[in-house]
């Protein structure tokens, strides 16, 4: 730790900056206890961190609510240091198997409780899709307004520049207002997934237009719903596909989507650029793309559109709508064929996009499940070509990698694939996971807290990644050897980590969450919203060197900033920004912890 960053850190200790955590009694801020706050089921890995300036020796104990004695072991070595605290022991309670609270307590006082309970996260799926009805654009049911009822006006494509194309609906990316095919496709082919993995987990309390009140679908359904007519909107012909609304002209200040008044040339608050997919670099401003196909897009799109021909295919009612979402799947990942190669983000005015550069295991899942959906060999045989083109690259394992350059962050091709193909394929599919994840677990071992990701910008969608990852190979194969670097990132997720606060707004609830999320609905009518992921800490380095990142007061966390620095802080939009996309990909995760095996 430079010589600088540990004087500030003990400072911030000597003045008392950070609150105590739970558990912790206010006179005593010597012994720091981190937990998964949603709970643990009783065949979890159930691990709780235990911290202090100094290692410590002697027993910990733990009591049921009966204040029986239910484990009592000496503190195991401590591992290695994070920032000012060098006594990090971890504490192994799987041995709790019964239900119910039970308090640890370490050398005779009390540091905090865990909950074990068969039902501990169960629910927990669907409270993430709170967050994603409040980012539907168009018809917003969370504020109850129509916004953005004009999007958009084309640039680039082969109809003339400013022509109409109508790109109402989706949702607003995070916490600003664009929107991305790149990000959407992802989020509503994984909200599918989950639905396929997990049927019976979602309830049905909302109906098509995110109101209160059932309508005979389970809530993620209407969700991945609301993804696929967007996307179905940007595919107006078969030769056409537009992949963005709006660019960084959107970041204008806090604003409600209904009262939006970003101009981007034909008036402000008017219609917004819609962009079209045509595999080259692009950009209206200072910055251009590095783009050189569109078959990232088309391999998530057909494998959303699949995905609901198979959802909804045996449905009379549905049944016109399942064929409409094929033959786009046909179309589209025609076009990703003839085109392979990324379209990434465009930006206007500033250096940031979404750099994407992976390609082919978009292709893979799309071929993958397209071959399902029509059963044409042709498609498993691209499929498996280009499984092994894209092999292990992942964002999974790698210690570091440009703003969304390895994307999805995770490839569900190969879990997708090997379930259509024979013993010897199915092993080589699991050799690629087994690769990324043995990376991963050695990136985890590098700090007390076992997190297998780098602390990049979006460093929660990689640790999502790895988790899921995890959890996909243990199907697969039945090896369950990345079990303990599974529950490390399901509960960096939900509080065991250094600042003791769960990465989701609003939940688990009763829990420390973020309050002040980079969020304009949140930050100007005080309203909160569950179940938006943020984006997680981040390297102190890449804090500093964002443009516009900052605080706007003084770091409760202080004496917790390590390796990586988080803040709670509406103006962290590094750390504390809830995304679409992220929070999606955690449904997925969410529903296979709660529906394992």
């Amino acid at each position: 730790m430079p010589r600088r960053a540990r004087l500030a850190c003990w400072l911030a200790l000597a003045v008392g900056l950070a609150a105590p955590p739970a558990g912790v009694r206010a006179a005593d801020r010597t012994l720091y206890f981190r937990a998964n706050q949603a709970g643990y089921r009783p065949d979890d890995v159930k691990r709780v961190i235990v911290f202090s300036e100094a290692p410590r020796k002697g027993t910990f104990e733990v009591r049921d609510a009966s204040g029986r004695v239910a484990l009592r072991e000496r503190l195991p070595s401590p591992l290695g240091p994070w920032g000012c605290f060098r006594g990090h022991h971890e504490l192994a309670l799987d041995a709790l198997l019964a239900p119910g609270r039970y308090v640890v307590r370490v050398g005779g006082r009390e540091a905090g409780a865990v909950v074990v309970s068969p039902e501990a996260y169960r629910f927990l799926a669907s409270d993430l899709l709170e967050f994603l009805r409040q980012q539907r654009c168009g018809d917003n049911p969370f504020l109850g307004v129509a916004c953005h009822t004009r999007d958009g006006r084309t640039a680039y494509g082969p109809r003339p520049a400013g022509s109409y194309v109508d790109a109402r609906g989706g949702w607003h990316d995070a916490g600003d207002q664009l929107k991305y095919l790149l990000t959407a496709s992802n989020a509503t082919a994984q909200l599918l997934l989950a639905h396929r993995l997990a049927p019976d987990l979602f309830p049905d309390a909302f109906d098509e237009r995110g109101r209160p009140g059932g309508n005979g679908r389970p809530d993620v359904l209407d969700e991945a719903r609301w993804g696929l007519e967007w996307m179905l909107r940007l595919h107006p012909a078969p030769e056409e596909l537009y992949h963005q609304v709006a660019d960084d002209r959107d970041h204008i200040g806090w604003k409600l989507p209904q009262e939006d008044i970003a101009d981007y040339g034909w008036g402000p608050g008017l219609d917004r650029v819609v962009y079209f997919a045509d595999g080259r670099p692009q950009g209206l401003g200072r910055y251009a793309s590095a783009s050189t196909g569109v078959a990232n897009l088309a391999g998530r799109y057909a494998a959303a559109m699949a995905l609901a021909w198979l959802t909804w295919k045996d449905d009379p009612r549905e049944r016109p709508f399942a064929e409409r979402c094929r033959q786009a799947g046909i179309e589209v990942y025609a076009l990703g064929r003839a085109h392979e190669g990324v379209q990434q983000g465009n930006s206007y005015g500033a250096p940031y996009r979404y750099g994407e550069e992976t390609w082919a295991d978009d292709m893979e899942w799309g071929a993958a499940a397209l071959y399902e959906a029509t059963g044409e060999r042709r498609y498993l045989e691209d499929a498996l070509r280009y499984a092994r083109l894209i092999g292990s690259i992942s964002a999974v394992g790698r210690e570091s990698a440009a703003h969304y350059q390895y994307y999805p962050f995770m490839n569900a091709g190969h879990f997708a694939l090997a379930a259509l193909l024979g013993a010897p394929a199915r092993v080589e599919l699991a050799a690629y996971y087994r690769e990324d994840l043995e990376a991963a677990s050695a990136l985890a071992a590098r700090n007390p807290y076992g997190v297998g990701a780098p602390f990049i910008w979006c460093s929660n969608n990689v640790v999502v990644a790895v988790a899921t990852q995890a959890v996909l190979y243990e199907r697969m194969t039945g090896d369950r050897r990345f079990r303990f670097l599974l529950f490390a990132q399901w509960a960096w997720l939900l509080g065991r980590n250094p600042w003791g606060v769960s990465m989701f707004t609003g939940l688990p609830e009763g829990g420390a969450f973020p309050k002040n999320p980079h969020l304009s609905l949140t930050h100007l009518t005080g309203r909160p919203v569950k179940g938006g992921l943020v984006d997680g800490p981040v390297y102190a380095r890449i804090f500093e060197s964002l443009k516009g990142a900052g605080l706007s007061g003084a770091d409760p966390f202080a004496p917790f900033q390590g390796e990586a620095v988080y803040h709670d802080d509406v103006m962290d939009y590094s750390t504390n920004e809830p995304t679409m996309d992220g929070t999606a990909s955690a449904v997925l995760l969410a529903a296979l912890m709660a529906e394992r095996p």
